[in-house]
């Protein structure tokens, strides 16, 4: 089999001896085994797109490479897979000057295996590539190479969230939005994606507090009880509530949640790049910006760590279980697959030591 890539087309098509020895014939991939440029564009929309962007980077590279060194790239051998894993770990990336990182090499197998299945194809063997890659994490581990470890966000705890909001201030529009940006993201454990997606239509007030609807590409939609919280001051109810008050006296009664607000406090202030309108419409924030929020106030704070956009979402898991709770229902209310690794590593920082077989021995 081979995918002979036209522009940004792909044909399949399954090379079959020709007339003599040293000719091949195209003969098409039989339609069954052919996924169709608007079922693989569906496929693409169900996952997030920074994924999209970064597999879409990682296929080009692959079939760059492949086209180098003279190997096919759809569908590619056990070997191939394995000499392009070898390839990554030891070639400087432009940005960094540095090989890739193992979990950048992991994203980068999933692209081109998802692409296989796709295109029509079968997973490629991959077996090297994987004794390659481990082979790589074990010279990084012994050299005590931070690469060895995934870059992780900074759990962003009761406490911590406490100092972020400290100074916010809070008469301002633009405070008061950033405050239940921060504690509406961490009481829902909501990527940053899912949390400026939200509408005024997905938040609805309750007795205990607020019903939130968030829409998680795992799950689909997933509705949050949203509750009061001891201290004023990081009380997601009482802070949404106060910018939602602060919206309706703008005349916001419908259209996104989270809205672009600038020095002045104007809702949606007009963006312009070269003289042409650029940014959402109705104000609407991006993944970037509400994620530059918490950044910013971890920074203003003085925290130090990895923050990002995502420490809220970790900071709830971390949080949750340090207070008890079951991990199915931590789950449920984050939106976490169930057996998800990643939500096991974010608990793990709490059950290493809750659990540790040191605990109660008498030492």
């Amino acid at each position: 089999m081979n995918e002979t890539l036209v522009g940004a087309n792909v044909v399949n098509v399954e090379l079959v001896p020709g007339g003599s020895p040293d000719t091949e014939v195209a003969v098409p991939i039989p339609r069954g085994r052919q996924l169709s440029p608007e079922t693989i564009a569906v496929i693409a929309a169900s996952m997030a797109a920074s994924t999209c962007r970064a597999y879409a980077a990682d296929r080009e590279a692959f079939a760059a490479w492949c086209s180098r060194e003279g190997r096919t790239v759809l569908p590619a051998s056990g070997e191939t897979m394995a000499e392009w894993v070898r390839h990554l770990t030891v070639t400087p990336r432009p940005r960094t000057n540095r090989p890739a990182a193992p979990s950048t090499i992991e994203r980068a197998l999933s692209a081109v295996t998802t692409w296989h299945l796709e295109q029509g194809h079968a997973k490629p063997n991959m077996r090297g590539a994987r004794a390659v890659l481990n082979a790589y994490k074990d010279r990084l581990a012994e050299q005590k190479d931070e690469a060895a470890q995934a870059r992780q966000a900074t759990a962003a705890l009761p406490a911590q969230i406490r100092a972020m909001l400290a100074d916010t201030d809070r008469t301002t529009l633009a405070g008061q939005r950033n405050a239940a940006l921060v504690l509406l993201g961490f009481a829902t454990a909501a990527r940053v994606s899912e949390l400026v997606a939200l509408g005024l239509a997905d938040v609805t007030e309750a007795e205990h507090g607020y019903d939130v609807t968030v829409y998680r590409k795992k799950v689909r939609k997933h509705t949050n009880a949203i509750l009061y919280g001891t201290d004023p001051a990081t009380c997601p109810v009482r802070a949404l509530r106060t910018y939602l008050a602060a919206l309706a006296d703008a005349g916001r009664d419908d259209g996104p949640l989270f809205v672009r607000v600038d020095r002045w406090d104007r809702i949606a202030p007009p963006l312009t790049r070269d003289g042409r309108p650029i940014g959402d419409p109705t104000g609407r924030m991006t993944p970037e910006a509400a994620a530059e929020v918490i950044e910013r106030l971890a920074d203003v704070a003085g925290l130090s760590g990895a923050w990002s956009g995502h420490s809220l979402r970790r900071g709830f898991a971390t949080a949750a279980r340090a207070a008890g709770h079951d991990p199915l229902e931590i789950a449920r209310a984050g939106g976490w697959a169930d057996g998800s690794r990643v939500l096991a590593l974010y608990m793990d920082d709490v059950d290493r030591v809750k659990n540790s077989p040191l605990v109660g021995i008498g030492l």
